[in-house]
């Protein structure tokens, strides 16, 4: 199969490794022209993913139409809130017979859509039934050294997801399929704000008890948001729900983890991000989750508490004690 990948970061990289390893015929776009002369040239994309060899089979480009040029598959491995920019690039395609997978994890700020739902307004000459997002426990940074790891396909379409599946699926890299692509991509995107408040626990030293009450409160108002936007429950006790927000909230890998890690030692948001390459998705999706719950009715405190600390400057262990003396409730409620 002719499959473009669309960002050459982290994750884009590792899974046009992995294609390219599964058969495929991959061309990855890269954004920075630096960053397609050096893969070219070495075979590495030090920017993103030092130490790890990209295959001379994996053809690179930065010209994103000549990307997709003939691609049966289209993999966007675009951050959230630059994928609406990039695909509208492809506007004038025609797009027939294409599908389109979307790896990124977030809710676009004011639209408060899902990636799908972006794609779709941005690409409506798009099948919706040809889209599909991959997600699940899985840091490029593993599965570029090909440790074993499980994600999951979910697409409206079952046939989709199967496809997917199959174009992915290799001894180390397991993928499950899904038709509820609204849970997996609302699991995969809210995840990472629960994961800033597990790294806000780390930093500031309050303790285990406390980070995994957080991870377990958490993923109950990941489930209530999903429920009220019509989600399976049982979707956010899969790979896409609690196996996301475990491997992001615990991950020496994680970029979301690290900006809590560090808020919780004293320092300031826009400190810590003026220091970082890659993007951490919670930051902006902290904005979208809160107005995306409060739209749909959804009480939400953790995601209430660090949307104070990273836009109100609010003291990490202030939000801590609000969150503890909250009125009684019942467990489920």
């Amino acid at each position: 199969m002719r499959i473009a990948v669309l960002g050459a970061g982290s994750w884009g990289t590792t899974l046009s490794i992995l294609l390219s390893e599964n058969g495929h015929s991959v061309t990855l776009w890269s954004f920075l022209e630096k960053d397609t002369l050096h893969i070219r040239e070495k075979r590495e994309n030090p920017s993103y993913l030092p130490g790890i060899f990209i295959p001379p089979e994996v053809s690179v480009t930065g010209d994103v139409k000549e990307a997709v040029s003939g691609a049966e598959m289209i993999v966007a491995a675009v951050p959230s809130q630059y994928l609406r920019s990039v695909m509208a690039n492809l506007r004038s395609l025609s797009l027939n017979d294409v599908s389109l997978v979307n790896v990124a994890k977030g809710i676009e700020v004011g639209t408060l859509m899902t990636m799908s739902e972006m794609l779709h307004d941005t690409l409506p000459q798009l099948d919706p039934t040809r889209v599909c997002t991959l997600s699940g426990p899985s840091h490029a940074e593993e599965v570029s050294r090909r440790i074993p790891t499980t994600v999951v396909a979910a697409s409206s379409e079952i046939e989709t997801a199967r496809l997917v599946q199959a174009a992915f699926m290799l001894p180390y890299f397991r993928v499950y399929v899904s038709t509820d692509l609204r849970g997996v991509e609302l699991g995969g995107a809210l995840k990472n704000v629960i994961a800033i408040a597990a790294g806000i626990i780390d930093g500031a030293n309050l303790g285990d008890n406390t980070k995994a009450a957080v991870m377990t409160r958490g993923i109950a108002e990941i489930a209530r948001v999903g429920v009220a936007l019509g989600a399976r429950i049982q979707t956010f006790a899969g790979l896409s729900g609690i196996g996301d927000l475990m491997v992001t909230c615990m991950s020496r890998h994680s970029r979301n983890r690290y900006i809590g890690v560090e808020i919780g030692k004293g320092r300031k948001l826009q400190e810590i991000l003026a220091g970082m390459v890659m993007v951490a998705e919670g930051v902006e999706t902290t904005r979208s989750a809160l107005a995306l719950a409060q739209k749909v009715g959804v009480e939400v405190p953790i995601v209430e508490q660090v949307h104070k600390i990273l836009f109100e400057d609010k003291d990490p262990l202030r939000a801590c004690r609000d969150l503890m003396t909250r009125d009684p409730k019942g467990e489920v409620w």
